[in-house]
């Protein structure tokens, strides 16, 4: 009769494994929760003292703005690696060095995708301090040809990206639409825009602007 308890120490062992990818998945999503927390605190602060003419203390918290972005960055790729292997792997009778694993795949992902400063909540900062002393003026950089970088999550029309279906808070170069007021990632809607000529239109089936 066949043995079964290599199966069965099998099973159990992707159990323990489960277990434990789930409770490191919890643990690093309540750490990207407190870093988005502790940018929207330093956010505030910013807005305070610049308000009170302070540049010099405004610049060392954008620093730190920037440090928490590239570590809210690490968090996801490890919670991306995290989620690749609960996926791919498969028990055996050889050992898995799982710390490797991670390694390699959070490697990956960091090629693949590099931190980059043009991220939305980064916007948000830059946008919350040009508005104490500059409201309503668009700020210095910023392309206008025929759409805007967007710089707020606040009354959103389109969490994903209509042509590349990715979630906003992850694109690369988030862009608005003037118009309509769509969110896009920018390389793909300024492709839309070129080929669609003269008169292109909003991409989203329900948009009536223009681009």
């Amino acid at each position: 009769m066949a043995s079964t308890s290599a199966p069965r120490a099998h099973s159990s062992a992707a159990g323990r494994i489960a277990t434990a990818v789930s409770n490191l998945a919890s643990d690093n999503q309540s750490l990207i929760v407190d870093i988005r927390k502790s940018l929207a605190m330093i956010k505030g602060i910013a807005v305070d003292l610049e308000k009170d003419q302070q540049s010099d203390k405004v610049k060392e918290l954008e620093a730190t703005v920037l440090e928490l972005l590239e570590a809210y960055n690490d968090c996801t790729y490890f919670s991306e690696a995290i989620q690749s292997i609960r996926s791919l792997y498969q028990p055996s009778d050889q050992p898995t060095h799982f710390k490797k694993l991670l390694e390699d795949e959070v490697a990956k992902l960091k090629e693949t995708s590099p931190f980059s400063p043009n991220n939305p909540l980064y916007r948000q900062f830059k946008e919350a301090i040009w508005n104490v002393h500059h409201a309503g003026q668009p700020m210095p950089g910023e392309e206008q040809e025929d759409i805007i970088m967007t710089s707020t999550q606040t009354n959103l029309l389109n969490i994903t990206c209509p042509l590349t279906g990715k979630p906003v808070i992850e694109l690369q170069s988030p862009v608005r639409c003037m118009d309509c007021k769509h969110i896009y990632e920018k390389d793909p809607i300024l492709h839309y825009i070129r080929t669609k000529k003269p008169h292109p239109r909003c991409p989203v089936a329900v948009g009536k602007g223009g681009l």
